[in-house]
């Protein structure tokens, strides 16, 4: 059965069993409704399929009116930056972010260079189950530009930033493992790296667009890339996935430095600087509130998902956000996920501190996360978080985002699946011995609960 998903990001699919040509031109019909007519940036993670559905998109927006400026291969956030840097009317990056090679989709970008608001979502949901066939006449049709300086105005407004002192980063000449998963990164992050001073040594970045590994950033993918860190003796190993939105780090002896540390790192460093609120979303770590804490700041918490990360950040002034998937959203650049601004925060506090990265890694509150999925079979997903909801509601409960309860000793997320007949389960406590144990008690009593 064809596969598509239609979330808050925008719409995914493979391509050829879901994300075909009719449904391209359909949402992109819909999303040129949602943005009325002006120029509408366009960028590509460069994956085999991009230039197909670039085409497509391009077609489909020239014939709705809408000049297009194509910004060719670059990340994300770069496409975020120049919608607000052009002043376009909205933007589109192809890209299925980490999903494998057989993947594709379009991610939708409002006026200010950020993912669709929930609000905005639902106005986009409504235009496309009654997107309008108007198209321009032949002498009302949209032109394309190609802008070739939009990656360079992105790193140099990173460059530029008031937190980020270049001599210093260049002083410590970092020697540097990057795998850019021959992704968007493998055209942008060696440029930022070398500006910044720092020695870099390539791994998966041809810019040929096929992933040689799955593409997400996690261990369990990442062993070629580990092993070369300790074989080459760097300070670091950096990677980000396809559209370079997720950073993920390497110690200098070729360990994972974890994700959800990576925005506990940024935070941290930001916090140091400059006092302020933060906001992440409901399954990050909780070591966001030790380090908070520690600056006599508050953290705000949302449901998962970048846009309500930022309509969080928005709400409550927060001066750095993020997601515990290595997603770092500085405001001062982009109101998005950056790996490029994360890159020069965490470079810029190994300058600043002298330190190892396996010392700065050693310095955080130290935590362990479980993750589970439990299958539903004729069983709600709702009816169980109802149901431990009423169970707990004398305990310190959030119900934002399926159900958070926080105890002392751990926390505990359950949130259903838009896609799969599954409850996902996520546990947070000091061990993983700990957290694995409140992983099999919440999993038993989510079993009780959906037993015939």
């Amino acid at each position: 059965m064809p596969t598509l998903m239609i979330s808050i990001s925008g719409i995914r699919g493979i391509v050829g069993d879901g994300l075909d040509p009719e449904v391209l031109v359909h949402c992109t019909t819909a999303f040129a409704d949602f943005c009325g007519k002006g120029k509408i940036v366009l960028g590509s993670d460069g994956r085999i399929s991009g230039e197909m559905v670039k085409h497509l998109v391009v077609g489909t927006l020239l014939a709705k009116g809408n000049d297009v400026i194509d910004l060719g291969v670059c990340p994300t956030p770069t496409v975020l930056f120049n919608v607000k840097n052009l002043n376009a009317v909205g933007g589109i990056q192809i890209s299925a972010s980490h999903n494998p090679n057989e993947w594709n989709a379009l991610k939708f970008l409002n006026r200010n260079g950020e993912f669709l608001s929930p609000e905005e979502h639902n106005q986009f949901l409504n235009l496309l189950n009654d997107a309008s066939k108007k198209f321009s006449a032949w002498n009302k049709l949209g032109k394309v530009k190609k802008y070739k300086n939009g990656l360079a105005d992105h790193i140099n407004a990173i460059l530029k930033m008031e937190y980020i002192d270049i001599p210093k980063i260049r002083k410590r000449k970092f020697k540097v493992v990057l795998d850019c998963v021959n992704g968007a990164g493998s055209y942008s992050m060696p440029l930022l790296l070398k500006k910044l001073g720092c020695k870099v040594i390539e791994i998966n970045c041809k810019k040929s667009g096929i992933f040689p590994r799955l593409p997400e950033p996690i261990p369990e993918n990442l062993t070629e890339t580990l092993d070369l860190v300790k074989k080459k003796k760097v300070d670091l190993g950096i990677v980000v996935d396809p559209d370079v939105d997720r950073l993920v780090l390497i110690t200098e002896y070729g360990e994972p430095f974890g994700e959800e540390n990576t925005i506990t790192l940024a935070v941290k460093h930001i916090l140091s600087l400059v006092k302020g609120n933060v906001a992440v979303n409901l399954s990050t770590t909780r070591a966001i509130d030790d380090v908070a804490k520690e600056f006599g700041c508050q953290v705000y918490r949302a449901p998962v998902g970048e846009a309500n990360v930022v309509k969080k950040m928005k709400e409550v002034d927060a001066v750095i956000g993020g997601e515990g998937s290595g997603g770092v959203i500085l405001p001062n650049v982009n109101f998005g996920r950056d790996a490029l601004v994360g890159t020069a925060i965490v470079l810029q506090y190994l300058a600043k501190t002298r330190c190892k990265i396996s010392t700065l890694k050693n310095s955080l509150p130290n935590y362990s996360i479980v993750k589970r999925k439990i299958e539903l079979i004729n069983f709600n997903a709702d009816d169980i978080i109802r149901k431990l909801a009423d169970r707990y509601k004398t305990e310190n409960i959030n119900l934002e985002d399926g159900l958070r309860i926080d105890f002392d000793d751990h926390w505990i997320h359950l949130r259903k699946s838009n896609t799969e007949p599954i409850i996902r389960l996520i546990i947070e406590a000091k061990t993983n011995a700990l957290a694995n144990v409140y992983a099999d008690k919440y999993s038993e009593e989510i079993n009780e609960i959906i037993k015939p």
